[in-house]
Protein backbone atom coordinates (compact mmCIF):
# COMPACT_ATOMS: atom_id res chain seq x y z
CA UNK A 1 0.00 0.00 0.00
CA UNK A 2 1.33 3.45 -0.84
CA UNK A 3 1.92 6.18 1.66
CA UNK A 4 -1.05 8.22 0.42
CA UNK A 5 -3.39 5.25 0.62
CA UNK A 6 -2.23 4.52 4.18
CA UNK A 7 -2.87 8.12 5.27
CA UNK A 8 -6.24 8.32 3.60
CA UNK A 9 -7.30 5.06 5.20
CA UNK A 10 -6.44 6.33 8.65
CA UNK A 11 -3.30 4.27 9.12
CA UNK A 12 -0.11 5.20 10.95
CA UNK A 13 1.34 8.61 10.22
CA UNK A 14 4.86 7.53 11.20
CA UNK A 15 5.96 6.03 7.88
CA UNK A 16 8.83 7.52 5.94
CA UNK A 17 7.76 9.28 2.73
CA UNK A 18 8.26 7.45 -0.52
CA UNK A 19 10.80 8.85 -2.94
CA UNK A 20 8.35 9.40 -5.79
CA UNK A 21 5.44 11.01 -3.92
CA UNK A 22 4.25 14.14 -5.71
CA UNK A 23 3.07 17.44 -4.31
CA UNK A 24 -0.45 16.58 -5.44
CA UNK A 25 -0.25 13.26 -3.59
CA UNK A 26 0.93 15.06 -0.46
CA UNK A 27 -1.95 17.51 -0.67
CA UNK A 28 -4.44 14.66 -1.05
CA UNK A 29 -2.97 12.83 1.95
CA UNK A 30 -2.80 15.90 4.19
CA UNK A 31 -6.37 16.89 3.38
CA UNK A 32 -7.45 13.33 4.16
CA UNK A 33 -5.72 13.62 7.54
CA UNK A 34 -7.44 16.94 8.20
CA UNK A 35 -10.79 15.44 7.21
CA UNK A 36 -10.31 12.59 9.68
CA UNK A 37 -9.47 15.16 12.36
CA UNK A 38 -12.62 17.09 11.47
CA UNK A 39 -14.72 13.95 11.80
CA UNK A 40 -13.07 13.09 15.13
CA UNK A 41 -13.71 16.60 16.46
CA UNK A 42 -17.48 16.06 16.46
CA UNK A 43 -17.68 13.44 19.24
CA UNK A 44 -14.94 15.28 21.13
CA UNK A 45 -17.00 18.47 20.99
CA UNK A 46 -19.80 16.62 22.79
CA UNK A 47 -17.57 14.86 25.33
CA UNK A 48 -18.10 15.61 29.00
CA UNK A 49 -15.34 16.89 31.22
CA UNK A 50 -15.16 13.48 32.87
CA UNK A 51 -14.47 11.76 29.56
CA UNK A 52 -11.84 14.29 28.51
CA UNK A 53 -10.09 14.24 31.88
CA UNK A 54 -10.00 10.43 31.87
CA UNK A 55 -8.33 10.58 28.46
CA UNK A 56 -5.80 13.10 29.76
CA UNK A 57 -4.94 10.94 32.75
CA UNK A 58 -4.49 8.01 30.37
CA UNK A 59 -2.11 10.14 28.28
CA UNK A 60 -0.09 11.11 31.37
CA UNK A 61 0.21 7.46 32.46
CA UNK A 62 1.14 6.35 28.94
CA UNK A 63 3.81 9.03 28.53
CA UNK A 64 5.41 8.01 31.82
CA UNK A 65 5.26 4.33 30.91
CA UNK A 66 6.96 5.06 27.58
CA UNK A 67 9.86 7.04 29.11
CA UNK A 68 12.62 4.72 27.86
CA UNK A 69 11.11 4.58 24.39
CA UNK A 70 10.77 8.38 24.22
CA UNK A 71 14.29 9.05 25.48
CA UNK A 72 15.75 6.49 23.04
CA UNK A 73 13.94 8.14 20.12
CA UNK A 74 15.12 11.54 21.30
CA UNK A 75 18.71 10.29 21.36
CA UNK A 76 18.34 9.57 17.63
CA UNK A 77 17.17 13.13 17.01
CA UNK A 78 19.99 14.61 19.11
CA UNK A 79 22.63 12.51 17.36
CA UNK A 80 21.29 13.52 13.96
CA UNK A 81 21.21 17.17 15.03
CA UNK A 82 24.74 17.15 16.39
CA UNK A 83 26.03 15.49 13.23
CA UNK A 84 24.23 18.11 11.14
CA UNK A 85 25.66 21.03 13.09
CA UNK A 86 22.45 22.04 14.91
CA UNK A 87 23.13 24.96 17.22
CA UNK A 88 23.38 24.40 20.98
CA UNK A 89 20.23 26.39 21.73
CA UNK A 90 18.17 24.24 19.36
CA UNK A 91 19.67 21.06 20.79
CA UNK A 92 18.59 22.27 24.24
CA UNK A 93 15.02 22.73 23.03
CA UNK A 94 15.14 19.35 21.32
CA UNK A 95 16.47 17.39 24.29
CA UNK A 96 14.08 15.13 26.25
CA UNK A 97 15.49 13.19 29.21
CA UNK A 98 13.69 11.19 31.89
CA UNK A 99 13.24 14.30 34.01
CA UNK A 100 11.61 16.21 31.18
CA UNK A 101 9.32 13.26 30.42
CA UNK A 102 8.21 13.25 34.06
CA UNK A 103 7.59 17.00 33.85
CA UNK A 104 5.50 16.50 30.70
CA UNK A 105 3.35 13.87 32.44
CA UNK A 106 2.92 16.15 35.45
CA UNK A 107 1.83 19.00 33.17
CA UNK A 108 -0.78 16.74 31.55
CA UNK A 109 -2.23 15.96 34.98
CA UNK A 110 -2.28 19.67 35.81
CA UNK A 111 -4.32 20.35 32.67
CA UNK A 112 -6.73 17.55 33.62
CA UNK A 113 -7.28 19.26 36.97
CA UNK A 114 -8.08 22.65 35.42
CA UNK A 115 -11.68 23.78 34.92
CA UNK A 116 -13.20 22.91 31.56
CA UNK A 117 -13.70 26.13 29.55
CA UNK A 118 -16.32 24.54 27.30
CA UNK A 119 -19.81 25.55 28.38
CA UNK A 120 -18.66 28.55 30.40
CA UNK A 121 -21.17 31.41 30.11
CA UNK A 122 -19.19 34.50 29.15
CA UNK A 123 -22.15 36.82 29.54
CA UNK A 124 -25.91 36.73 29.44
CA UNK A 125 -29.03 38.81 29.82
CA UNK A 126 -32.80 38.80 29.52
CA UNK A 127 -34.20 41.25 26.97
CA UNK A 128 -37.35 43.34 27.64
CA UNK A 129 -39.29 40.98 25.35
CA UNK A 130 -38.38 37.98 27.51
CA UNK A 131 -35.72 36.44 25.25
CA UNK A 132 -32.84 35.04 27.26
CA UNK A 133 -29.34 35.40 25.79
CA UNK A 134 -26.21 33.46 26.73
CA UNK A 135 -22.79 33.69 25.14
CA UNK A 136 -21.16 30.30 25.75
CA UNK A 137 -17.61 29.03 25.17
CA UNK A 138 -17.34 26.24 22.59
CA UNK A 139 -14.38 24.48 20.92
CA UNK A 140 -12.74 25.95 17.83
CA UNK A 141 -12.99 22.59 16.05
CA UNK A 142 -9.68 21.58 14.44
CA UNK A 143 -6.38 23.23 15.27
CA UNK A 144 -3.29 23.06 13.08
CA UNK A 145 -0.01 23.67 14.91
CA UNK A 146 3.33 24.01 13.11
CA UNK A 147 6.45 24.06 15.27
CA UNK A 148 10.16 23.25 15.29
CA UNK A 149 12.54 21.10 17.35
CA UNK A 150 10.33 21.14 20.46
CA UNK A 151 8.97 17.70 21.37
CA UNK A 152 7.37 19.09 24.54
CA UNK A 153 5.04 21.11 22.32
CA UNK A 154 3.66 17.85 20.92
CA UNK A 155 2.36 16.91 24.34
CA UNK A 156 1.40 20.41 25.49
CA UNK A 157 -0.64 21.16 22.38
CA UNK A 158 -2.30 17.75 22.21
CA UNK A 159 -3.57 17.87 25.79
CA UNK A 160 -4.69 21.50 25.65
CA UNK A 161 -6.59 20.74 22.45
CA UNK A 162 -8.17 17.66 24.01
CA UNK A 163 -9.22 19.45 27.19
CA UNK A 164 -10.75 22.33 25.21
CA UNK A 165 -12.63 19.93 22.92
CA UNK A 166 -10.52 20.44 19.80
CA UNK A 167 -8.90 17.97 17.43
CA UNK A 168 -5.34 18.87 16.44
CA UNK A 169 -3.14 18.29 13.39
CA UNK A 170 0.54 18.52 14.32
CA UNK A 171 3.60 19.32 12.22
CA UNK A 172 6.63 19.12 14.46
CA UNK A 173 9.53 19.42 12.03
CA UNK A 174 12.24 17.05 10.88
CA UNK A 175 14.64 17.81 13.74
CA UNK A 176 12.37 16.03 16.24
CA UNK A 177 10.78 13.46 13.95
CA UNK A 178 11.85 10.35 15.91
CA UNK A 179 10.68 11.76 19.26
CA UNK A 180 7.45 13.15 17.86
CA UNK A 181 6.61 9.90 16.09
CA UNK A 182 6.76 8.06 19.41
CA UNK A 183 4.90 10.77 21.33
CA UNK A 184 2.05 10.96 18.80
CA UNK A 185 1.71 7.17 18.81
CA UNK A 186 1.64 7.07 22.63
CA UNK A 187 -0.95 9.85 22.82
CA UNK A 188 -3.21 8.38 20.12
CA UNK A 189 -3.17 4.95 21.76
CA UNK A 190 -4.00 6.43 25.17
CA UNK A 191 -6.82 8.58 23.79
CA UNK A 192 -8.36 5.58 22.02
CA UNK A 193 -8.12 3.51 25.22
CA UNK A 194 -10.26 6.17 26.93
CA UNK A 195 -13.00 5.83 24.31
CA UNK A 196 -12.31 8.86 22.15
CA UNK A 197 -11.30 8.74 18.46
CA UNK A 198 -7.54 8.43 18.03
CA UNK A 199 -7.75 10.96 15.20
CA UNK A 200 -8.34 13.82 17.62
CA UNK A 201 -4.52 13.88 17.55
CA UNK A 202 -2.83 13.43 14.17
CA UNK A 203 0.51 14.31 12.62
CA UNK A 204 1.63 15.27 9.12
CA UNK A 205 5.35 15.13 9.88
CA UNK A 206 5.92 12.51 7.18
CA UNK A 207 4.92 14.96 4.43
CA UNK A 208 7.64 17.54 5.04
CA UNK A 209 7.48 21.12 3.75
CA UNK A 210 4.91 20.23 1.08
CA UNK A 211 2.72 18.92 3.88
CA UNK A 212 2.91 22.26 5.65
CA UNK A 213 1.82 23.99 2.46
CA UNK A 214 -1.23 21.75 2.20
CA UNK A 215 -2.12 22.32 5.86
CA UNK A 216 -1.92 26.09 5.46
CA UNK A 217 -4.61 26.00 2.79
CA UNK A 218 -6.95 23.42 4.39
CA UNK A 219 -9.64 26.03 4.87
CA UNK A 220 -12.94 24.43 5.83
CA UNK A 221 -11.19 21.48 7.47
CA UNK A 222 -8.83 23.35 9.82
CA UNK A 223 -10.33 26.19 11.85
CA UNK A 224 -7.21 27.81 13.29
CA UNK A 225 -3.45 27.67 12.66
CA UNK A 226 -0.78 28.45 15.24
CA UNK A 227 2.88 28.63 14.12
CA UNK A 228 5.43 28.28 16.89
CA UNK A 229 9.10 28.65 16.12
CA UNK A 230 11.58 30.95 14.44
CA UNK A 231 10.81 34.06 12.45
CA UNK A 232 11.14 32.30 9.08
CA UNK A 233 8.59 29.63 10.01
CA UNK A 234 6.14 32.12 11.44
CA UNK A 235 6.37 34.43 8.44
CA UNK A 236 5.87 31.55 6.01
CA UNK A 237 2.65 30.59 7.77
CA UNK A 238 1.43 34.18 7.90
CA UNK A 239 2.20 34.74 4.19
CA UNK A 240 0.81 31.50 2.78
CA UNK A 241 -2.09 30.50 5.02
CA UNK A 242 -5.69 30.77 3.92
CA UNK A 243 -6.72 29.30 7.27
CA UNK A 244 -7.01 31.91 10.08
CA UNK A 245 -3.71 32.29 11.96
CA UNK A 246 -2.78 33.35 15.48
CA UNK A 247 0.80 34.53 15.23
CA UNK A 248 3.21 33.61 17.99
CA UNK A 249 6.11 35.97 17.76
CA UNK A 250 9.82 35.82 18.33
CA UNK A 251 10.99 37.01 21.71
CA UNK A 252 13.09 40.16 21.57
CA UNK A 253 12.41 40.90 25.24
CA UNK A 254 13.68 43.93 27.18
CA UNK A 255 14.46 44.80 30.79
CA UNK A 256 14.60 48.48 31.79
CA UNK A 257 16.45 49.27 35.04
CA UNK A 258 15.28 52.63 36.34
CA UNK A 259 17.22 54.97 38.62
CA UNK A 260 14.76 54.09 41.39
CA UNK A 261 15.28 50.31 41.09
CA UNK A 262 16.26 48.13 44.03
CA UNK A 263 19.76 47.50 42.71
CA UNK A 264 20.30 44.27 44.59
CA UNK A 265 17.15 42.83 43.10
CA UNK A 266 17.99 44.22 39.68
CA UNK A 267 21.18 42.21 39.23
CA UNK A 268 19.39 39.00 40.21
CA UNK A 269 16.41 39.67 37.95
CA UNK A 270 18.53 40.53 34.91
CA UNK A 271 20.70 37.44 35.38
CA UNK A 272 17.62 35.25 35.67
CA UNK A 273 16.00 36.84 32.62
CA UNK A 274 19.10 36.23 30.49
CA UNK A 275 20.80 33.11 31.84
CA UNK A 276 18.23 30.77 33.40
CA UNK A 277 17.41 29.37 29.94
CA UNK A 278 18.79 31.62 27.21
CA UNK A 279 17.42 29.59 24.29
CA UNK A 280 13.74 30.30 24.98
CA UNK A 281 11.56 33.13 23.70
CA UNK A 282 10.99 34.74 27.11
CA UNK A 283 14.71 35.25 27.78
CA UNK A 284 15.84 38.88 27.87
CA UNK A 285 17.81 40.07 24.84
CA UNK A 286 18.29 43.75 25.71
CA UNK A 287 18.88 45.58 28.99
CA UNK A 288 18.37 49.34 29.17
CA UNK A 289 19.84 51.15 32.19
CA UNK A 290 19.10 54.68 33.39
CA UNK A 291 22.06 57.02 32.94
CA UNK A 292 22.10 57.79 36.69
CA UNK A 293 23.26 54.18 37.19
CA UNK A 294 25.94 54.18 34.50
CA UNK A 295 28.90 54.75 36.81
CA UNK A 296 28.01 52.64 39.86
CA UNK A 297 25.46 49.96 39.10
CA UNK A 298 26.10 49.30 35.41
CA UNK A 299 29.72 48.12 35.79
CA UNK A 300 28.55 45.75 38.54
CA UNK A 301 25.79 44.41 36.32
CA UNK A 302 28.12 43.94 33.36
CA UNK A 303 30.64 42.13 35.53
CA UNK A 304 27.88 39.81 36.76
CA UNK A 305 26.73 39.09 33.20
CA UNK A 306 30.27 38.46 32.03
CA UNK A 307 30.86 36.20 35.00
CA UNK A 308 27.86 34.17 33.94
CA UNK A 309 29.37 33.73 30.47
CA UNK A 310 27.25 36.33 28.70
CA UNK A 311 28.76 38.21 25.74
CA UNK A 312 27.78 41.88 25.94
CA UNK A 313 26.99 44.09 22.94
CA UNK A 314 27.06 47.66 24.28
CA UNK A 315 26.34 51.18 23.18
CA UNK A 316 28.98 53.89 23.80
CA UNK A 317 28.00 54.59 27.40
CA UNK A 318 27.76 50.90 28.25
CA UNK A 319 31.14 50.28 26.58
CA UNK A 320 32.66 52.82 28.96
CA UNK A 321 31.05 51.03 31.90
CA UNK A 322 32.38 47.72 30.60
CA UNK A 323 35.92 49.12 30.48
CA UNK A 324 35.50 50.37 34.05
CA UNK A 325 34.49 46.87 35.11
CA UNK A 326 37.26 45.17 33.12
CA UNK A 327 34.65 43.40 31.01
CA UNK A 328 35.20 42.67 27.33
CA UNK A 329 32.28 43.94 25.24
CA UNK A 330 31.46 44.46 21.58
CA UNK A 331 30.06 47.68 20.12
CA UNK A 332 26.34 47.24 19.57
CA UNK A 333 24.93 47.62 16.06
CA UNK A 334 21.33 48.03 14.93
CA UNK A 335 21.28 44.28 14.29
CA UNK A 336 21.95 43.72 17.99
CA UNK A 337 18.94 45.78 19.07
CA UNK A 338 16.78 43.65 16.77
CA UNK A 339 18.34 40.31 17.71
CA UNK A 340 16.83 37.31 19.43
CA UNK A 341 20.14 35.73 20.38
CA UNK A 342 18.89 32.34 21.65
CA UNK A 343 22.09 32.12 23.66
CA UNK A 344 24.39 33.82 26.15
CA UNK A 345 24.53 37.21 24.45
CA UNK A 346 22.78 40.44 25.35
CA UNK A 347 22.57 44.04 24.11
CA UNK A 348 23.03 46.76 26.73
CA UNK A 349 22.17 50.43 26.35
CA UNK A 350 22.01 53.55 28.52
CA UNK A 351 18.93 55.81 28.41
CA UNK A 352 18.08 59.14 30.02
CA UNK A 353 14.55 58.32 31.18
CA UNK A 354 11.74 55.80 31.23
CA UNK A 355 10.29 57.66 28.24
CA UNK A 356 13.47 57.06 26.26
CA UNK A 357 13.46 53.42 27.32
CA UNK A 358 9.91 53.03 26.05
CA UNK A 359 10.84 54.75 22.78
CA UNK A 360 13.64 52.20 22.27
CA UNK A 361 11.34 49.29 23.13
CA UNK A 362 8.64 50.59 20.80
CA UNK A 363 11.12 50.64 17.92
CA UNK A 364 12.83 47.28 18.48
CA UNK A 365 10.56 45.02 20.50
CA UNK A 366 8.78 41.98 19.06
CA UNK A 367 5.93 42.79 21.50
CA UNK A 368 6.48 39.63 23.52
CA UNK A 369 7.56 40.56 27.08
CA UNK A 370 9.12 43.66 28.60
CA UNK A 371 10.08 44.27 32.24
CA UNK A 372 10.63 47.41 34.29
CA UNK A 373 12.64 47.40 37.50
CA UNK A 374 11.69 50.43 39.57
CA UNK A 375 10.27 51.52 42.92
CA UNK A 376 8.97 54.85 41.58
CA UNK A 377 5.25 54.32 40.96
CA UNK A 378 5.22 57.08 38.34
CA UNK A 379 7.79 55.11 36.36
CA UNK A 380 6.02 51.75 36.64
CA UNK A 381 2.64 53.29 35.81
CA UNK A 382 4.07 55.02 32.72
CA UNK A 383 5.87 51.87 31.57
CA UNK A 384 2.85 49.57 31.93
CA UNK A 385 0.59 52.07 30.17
CA UNK A 386 2.98 52.97 27.34
CA UNK A 387 4.53 49.62 26.45
CA UNK A 388 2.46 47.73 23.88
CA UNK A 389 3.51 44.11 24.40
CA UNK A 390 1.69 40.91 25.23
CA UNK A 391 3.18 40.83 28.74
CA UNK A 392 4.58 43.68 30.85
CA UNK A 393 6.35 42.72 34.08
CA UNK A 394 7.08 44.99 37.03
CA UNK A 395 10.04 44.03 39.23
CA UNK A 396 9.98 40.48 37.87
CA UNK A 397 11.88 38.44 35.31
CA UNK A 398 10.70 38.12 31.72
CA UNK A 399 11.03 34.36 32.21
CA UNK A 400 7.63 34.22 33.91
CA UNK A 401 5.85 34.57 30.56
CA UNK A 402 4.82 30.96 30.30
CA UNK A 403 1.51 29.09 30.37
CA UNK A 404 2.62 26.85 33.21
CA UNK A 405 3.89 29.77 35.31
CA UNK A 406 0.64 31.64 34.67
CA UNK A 407 -1.39 28.71 36.01
CA UNK A 408 -2.69 27.71 32.58
CA UNK A 409 -1.18 24.21 32.83
CA UNK A 410 0.63 24.56 29.52
CA UNK A 411 0.44 26.71 26.42
CA UNK A 412 0.08 26.42 22.66
CA UNK A 413 2.34 29.43 22.27
CA UNK A 414 2.79 33.08 23.22
CA UNK A 415 0.57 35.19 21.00
CA UNK A 416 2.07 38.56 20.11
CA UNK A 417 -0.86 39.67 17.98
CA UNK A 418 -3.96 41.48 19.21
CA UNK A 419 -6.92 39.55 17.81
CA UNK A 420 -8.69 36.92 19.94
CA UNK A 421 -5.68 35.87 22.02
CA UNK A 422 -2.61 37.65 23.40
CA UNK A 423 0.12 36.32 25.64
CA UNK A 424 0.29 32.66 26.76
CA UNK A 425 -2.45 30.70 24.98
CA UNK A 426 -4.13 28.26 27.33
CA UNK A 427 -7.50 26.55 27.33
CA UNK A 428 -9.68 29.64 27.10
CA UNK A 429 -7.78 30.91 24.06
CA UNK A 430 -8.56 27.66 22.22
CA UNK A 431 -12.28 28.30 22.37
CA UNK A 432 -14.66 30.57 20.54
CA UNK A 433 -18.23 31.40 21.55
CA UNK A 434 -21.78 30.61 20.47
CA UNK A 435 -24.82 32.71 21.33
CA UNK A 436 -27.79 30.78 22.72
CA UNK A 437 -31.09 32.57 22.20
CA UNK A 438 -33.81 31.06 24.42
CA UNK A 439 -37.39 32.01 23.65
CA UNK A 440 -40.96 30.86 24.03
CA UNK A 441 -42.40 31.17 20.55
CA UNK A 442 -40.92 34.63 20.08
CA UNK A 443 -41.18 36.27 16.65
CA UNK A 444 -39.61 39.52 15.61
CA UNK A 445 -42.15 42.29 14.93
Amino acid sequence: MTLVADAAAGGSTAAAPTADITTADVTTAVLATCRRAKDASRPLRMATRGVKDAALRAVADAVEAATERIVAANAEDLARGEAGGTSPHLLDRLRVDAGRVAALAAAVREVAALPDPVGEVVRGSTLPNGLRLRQVRVPMGVLGVVYEARPNVTVDVAVLALKSGNAVVLRGGSAARSTNTVLVDVIRTAVASAGLPADVVTSIDEFGRDGVGALLTARGLVDLLVPRGGADLIQRVVREATVPVIETGVGNCHVYVDASADLGQAVEVVLNAKTSRPSVCNAAETVLVHRALADGFLPTLLAALSGAGVLVHADDAALAAARAAGVEALAATEADWAAEYHGLEIAVGVVDSVEQAVDHITRWSSQHTEAVLATDVRVTDYFTAAVDSAVVAVNASTRFTDGGEFGLGAEVGISTQKLHARGPMGLGELTTTTWHVLGDGHVRP
